[in-house]
């Protein structure tokens, strides 16, 4: 059986990975990947955290199931909105969306 650092290491790991990809990506797709890999980050703490904390609880697993269905509605609502985005502008790049000013 792993050890709870293993977890929280890679959580950390995933967790850096989609801030860096955020802060240095000029893509809205790659930027929106980004945050759903720091949201999956979380979601690995709130179930191993359930697992070696609580064994026979299901409060951080039902969190963590939560917390998917609303990373599901949040990435469904940011692609309609690039979507729109692109059929005003013809870009998804960051650069371009000082655009959409009235």
């Amino acid at each position: 059986m792993l050890h709870l650092e293993y977890y929280l290491i890679v959580s950390v790991i995933m967790f850096f990975s989609g801030v860096y990809g955020f802060l240095t990506r000029h893509n809205t797709l790659t930027m929106l990947i980004s945050v759903e890999l720091m949201l999956n980050a979380a979601d690995i703490n709130f179930a191993v955290f359930n697992r070696f904390l609580f064994p026979g609880e299901l409060e951080g697993y039902m969190f963590t199931l939560f917390s998917i269905a609303v990373s599901a509605a949040e990435t469904a609502v940011a692609i309609a909105i690039m979507i729109n985005i692109y059929r005003n502008i013809r870009s998804i790049q960051v650069e371009n969306l000082d655009k959409l000013k009235w």
